[in-house]
Order: C-alpha cells, then structure tokens, then sequence
C-alpha cells in the first residue's frame, strides 16, 4: 500500500488514477512514499525521508525545494503542456482586450448613471474614447517555445498576425508542432525590434528574471502590448509603467498583480488566472497522477524537472532502482554488487542529465536487505529502492 500526500485539492480525475486498493490518499498522512500538490509551497516544509517522489499538478516548480530533493535522490514531478490550451486562450484573449480596449470600455459603461435615451447618448458619447484596433497585419513576438508558446504562435498565425518565436532550447518536439509560418528570431532584441506585441512563456529562473526589462521595451513598436502569463519577475514591471506613460505600451495584461499594475488604467491585472480552467486542473492532475504512480510502482521516470526521463518495461523480474551522483564507474561497481549476491543483471536502464543519474535493474532474484545496504552504501549512491516483482 502506497500513501500519498496531497497538499492541495487535487482534482478528483487524477485522485482517480491512484486506485484505493493500492493507495492510501489524505491530505494529513504519516510516513507518505509521495506528495502531490499544485501551489503549495514547500520550502519551509519538512518533508518525511519516507517520500520517495513529488508530484506538481501544474508546470512551473518554483515551490518545490528541488535542488533539495535531487540531494536527497527524489525525483519531482510536473506536468508540461497539460495547461497548454488553457494558458493559450487567455493569452490570446489578452491580446484582443487590449486591441479593443474592453476593459477600460466596460468600465466606462458601468460608470454610466443614465437611463433610456440620455444613456444612449452617453453610450454614443463615449465610445470614440476607446476606438480600437485589429490583430491581422500585426506582429507577436513569443518568449518562449515550449508547449504553451507553441500553442500561443500557432493560434496567433491563424488571426492573421505575423509571429517571431525565442527561444534557444527549443525542443525538437516541440520544432515539429510549431507552425512553418512562425519566424525565428536569433536575439531576444531582435524579437522586440519587431513587434507590435510581446506574450511570455518561459519559467522563472536566474536567465529569465527581469528578461522583460527597460531597455528591450524601448525596442518595441510604439504602442505596443505587452502579456505576461508565464511567472511575475519575467517582467520588470517598474519598466512596463514607465512604458505605458511614455506609450511605449499600449496595454499590459499581468497575472501576476501588484498594487501598482492594479491602480494603473492601462493594466488589466489577473489572479493568476493562467491554467485556471476545469479541464487543466484535470489534465494536470492526471498526467502527474500516472507519473508519480509509474514511479511508485516500476522505478519509471517521465516528465521529472530535476532527473533523466529513464522507463524500462516491466517483465517478470525483480527490480531494484538507484539515484546516484553523475560519476564514472557507478554502473560498474552496481553490477559488480549485484554478482557478488548471485544475482544475474536480466535487463539495464542508466541514463544522466547534469550531474545526476539514473539506473533500472531487473535480477533473476530477490534483492535483501543486505544487499539494499550494500548498493547504499556505494559513494555518490543518493536513494535506492527495491521494488521486487510486479503487482
């Protein structure tokens, strides 16, 4: 019986995934082998030694301790693109608020205290204020290709809007699903020199802080647009104010609100409404549900932000699993354990990224307690886990 740990209300399509005659689900648990949440945050938590992986029912990881747990040899969990189309539609549904002006257009109604023919003439009166303008012809730059950015320029591409796509580590599976319309900018200031509108989609790390700053905004078109869905500190917002005054900027459209994004009447200020939709809760929570689960139970990996994707199929075997230091002759002196016990190696997965690795083992016998302490105590040996035979 597996426990799992939920620090969130997690949706109850991905609570399905986990079936009750193998799992154990609470929001208070002792001892949990996993944890599943969406914005808890988690950095002043203790968590148990017995959690063995962390589940993000959403993209972004900046909640999670994760340079902690890849110390301690747990992998953490996301779920990429399973928000996609969600984040997609409330980027381009910025994009129109801004061309036409409808928040500032639907506050000017609301303000309205007339009635019968005198509110018709105010309602004719006032419209001219707000006279907008049309996406086709115009220019997005998208920072960012990953699955929301791909999603976001292939949508715009088909309002008519030319499109120019940044992104350095762009993905070779995410090359083939961006559509051959999009441009591709070599520079970020190339990007801005060029566009009439900006969307973020990148998380926020140390490269992308204040990646939106002063000096790019200046190389924008005038009256341009800026939308930041993706991670407040993207932007410099102190710059993105300075930018509406000067008309730099037409409109900026944040999830992220501040006092001062909130008193400005050029800011339409969100809250943090990005994958804020049924159905990507949904999809967010099953895709991390069946990933933690096929850790849980085969040592799987898939979608981990801070381990090497490594899944081998299942046979009739005993499986033990290690997370190790990226070092050379880990595989080696594993194997050597492993014949020293009598057990012969039936299959063999290691794979590494950085300065971590990962290492399936299917035997032909049971792995003991003994040997579990022997392949522990093997140096930059980080978790091992004994799975034994398949359910």
């Amino acid at each position: 019986m597996f426990k799992v740990l939920t620090l969130n209300n997690i949706a109850v399509e991905g609570l399905r995934r986990l079936p009750r005659d193998h799992y154990e689900v609470a929001s208070e648990i002792a001892h949990p082998d996993a944890i599943i949440l969406r914005s808890f945050k988690m950095h002043d938590m203790e968590i148990p030694e017995t959690v063995a992986a962390i589940g993000r029912a959403g993209a972004g990881t900046n909640n999670i301790p994760v340079e902690r747990m890849s110390e301690c040899g747990v992998p953490v969990f996301n779920a990429p693109g399973a928000n996609a189309n969600a984040v997609k539609e409330l980027a381009i549904a910025g994009l129109l608020l801004a061309a036409r002006n409808i928040c500032p257009a639907e506050g000017y109604v609301k303000g309205l205290t007339e009635d019968g023919d005198a509110l018709n003439k105010a309602v004719e009166a006032g419209k001219k204020q707000f006279v907008g303008f049309e996406l086709p012809g115009r220019t997005l730059g998208v920072i960012g290709l990953g699955a929301i950015g791909v999603e976001v320029a292939n949508a715009a591409l088909d309002l008519g809007m030319n499109v120019i796509g940044f992104d350095p580590a762009i993905t070779v599976r995410r090359a083939w699903q961006l559509s051959a319309g999009v441009s591709k900018a070599e520079t970020l200031d190339q990007l801005f020199r060029h566009a009439d509108a900006i969307t973020c989609h990148v998380p926020l790390i140390d490269a992308t802080r204040g990646l939106v700053n002063r000096d790019r905004l200046e190389l924008l078109n005038d009256g341009a647009t800026l939308i930041n869905l993706a991670r407040g500190g993207v932007v410099d917002d102190a710059a993105a104010l300075e930018a509406l005054e000067s008309g730099k900027l037409h409109a900026y459209i944040s999830d992220f609100p501040t006092r001062e994004l909130i008193e400005h009447p050029k800011v339409v200020a969100l809250p943090h409404l990005g994958a804020s939709t049924g159905e990507a809760e949904a999809n967010c929570a099953v895709m991390v549900a069946d990933n933690v689960r096929d850790y849980l139970e085969n040592g799987n990996i898939r979608y981990s932000v801070n381990f090497p994707e490594c899944r081998m199929p299942r046979a009739e075997a005993h499986r033990v699993t290690i997370a190790n230091a990226n070092v050379p002759n880990m595989v080696g002196q594993i194997s050597t354990r492993l014949a020293d016990a009598g057990l012969n190696i039936e299959d063999l997965l290691n794979k590494s990224i950085g300065n971590l690795a990962y290492t399936i083992v299917d035997v032909n016998g049971q792995v003991t307690p003994e040997l579990e302490a022997s392949l522990r105590g093997i140096e930059g040996v980080l978790r091992v886990r004994n799975l034994g035979l398949p359910h």
